[in-house]
């Protein structure tokens, strides 16, 4: 376990916070020769880079905006410059705008999240599988979200963008499966991150925090629970496993209703 990412090299986006930093953090803790953390914000960089490096890995930051396609297609090719290859590109970045009612939903927010959420998940991920296919192979992972399972009432870009990772992780899997090169996805259930704290505020967290009776399990994910499961797919141990999404959510998705008092 200790070794399981002995000699590769890996590539992370929003690695600066949540489950990005306890990912990369996690690889370079079981072994990785290189980590390329990619994040917008400088201080989240400096900071993710520095845990990487106490762990004897080789830390690669890139500071990049992937809401743009040229961003993305820089941030992939600085880290190919840097390291030579790619092994396992985990992709985590993410819009979510506030709570919106599907008829007063701007235009400008849903061409937002599409661009965030989906295209440019196409863009790094194309552009990653090019070089895996040509060096033998590679893993591509994604984070999606139980989101794309089902209605999350007020947040309908966001949703159809995570159900739209979860094919196109589908479709790559099957494609490129004679390459060499598994496609996964991740989706976590409601978790205790920097996200969820801009969304519900400091105090209502602290609540949730003490216990989340919606959750089977009756509490949020942390940060490593999600990283657990992508250290398990980028690992060899999970060679066998190509494109599946795996849900991370405390059984909340396994339920159907229970009779209201």
């Amino acid at each position: 376990m200790a070794d399981r990412y002995q000699k590769k090299n890996v590539f992370v986006t929003a690695a600066g916070a949540g489950f990005g930093y306890a990912t990369a953090v996690g690889m370079a803790r079981e072994g990785a020769a290189a980590v390329c953390v990619v994040e917008k914000l400088p201080d989240r960089l400096e900071r993710v880079t520095a845990a990487i490096e106490e762990h004897g890995a080789r830390a690669v930051p890139i500071l990049a905006d992937l809401g743009a396609t040229a961003g993305c297609e820089a941030a992939i090719a600085q880290a190919h410059e840097a390291c030579g290859r790619l092994d396992v590109v985990v992709l985590n970045h993410a819009a979510m705008g506030w709570e919106t009612p599907f008829l007063e939903l701007a235009d400008e927010e849903w061409d937002r999240d599409l661009q965030v959420n989906l295209t440019s998940y196409f863009v790094l991920a194309q552009r990653a599988a090019r070089r895996m296919v040509e060096q033998g192979g590679g893993v591509i992972l994604m984070t999606a979200s139980i989101g794309a399972l089902g209605a999350g009432v007020g947040f309908a870009p966001y949703c159809v963008t995570k159900a739209g990772l979860v094919i196109l992780a589908k479709v790559m899997a099957v494609e490129l499966a004679r390459s060499g090169v598994r496609v996964n996805c991740v989706s976590p259930g409601p978790a205790d991150t920097q996200r969820s704290v801009d969304l519900v505020g400091e105090e209502t967290m602290e609540r949730f925090r003490e216990g989340f009776p919606v959750v089977p399990l009756n509490r949020l994910a942390s940060a490593q629970d999600i990283a657990e499961a992508f250290l398990y797919l980028g690992s060899d141990a999970a060679g066998y496993v190509t494109g599946q999404n795996l849900i991370v959510d405390g059984g909340l998705t396994s339920q159907t209703y229970n009779v209201p008092d």
